[in-house]
């Protein structure tokens, strides 16, 4: 059998597609996991366990033990509510009332923006804030 024919690739492939849709948490955990640019396997690793299990805590598990949520926030250095898709806490939301200012709504903005241009607006606001403070 020819190697560039076959439709099974490792290269591309990363196992079976999903049949139905992960559970939060799996889908929490593989965003973790893959912003960290680690694969299921080097999860595995890091966590003194198999990558199958890896995979089904991110596909499969609906209620993982808070032993394995604990583990796994270590491991990928992330809040464990982060995890959980927990909101923020009352003291970590807007405690200003009212519509949220247009200053407010810019940062919102600048943080979706690519790395290179957060930098450049970041390097802009310091020689404003430099020159008012002169």
């Amino acid at each position: 059998m020819s190697h560039t024919t076959d439709p099974y690739n490792v290269a591309t492939m990363a196992g079976r597609p999903p049949q139905k849709e992960a559970p939060p948490f799996g889908q929490r955990l593989a965003a973790a996991r893959k912003a960290k640019g680690l694969s299921q396997t080097e999860l595995a690793a890091q966590l003194n366990t198999t990558r199958g299990a890896v995979d089904y805590y991110e596909r499969r598990a609906v209620n993982p033990t808070l032993d394995v949520i604990q583990q796994v926030a270590a491991a990928l250095a992330v809040p464990v509510t982060e995890l959980l898709g927990a909101e923020a806490a009352p003291s970590q939301t807007r405690a200003k009332p009212g519509p949220v200012s247009q200053l407010e709504r810019r940062f919102e903005q600048i943080k979706g923006l690519p790395r290179k241009r957060q930098q450049f607006i970041l390097q802009f606001l310091d020689a404003m804030i430099g020159a008012e403070k002169a």
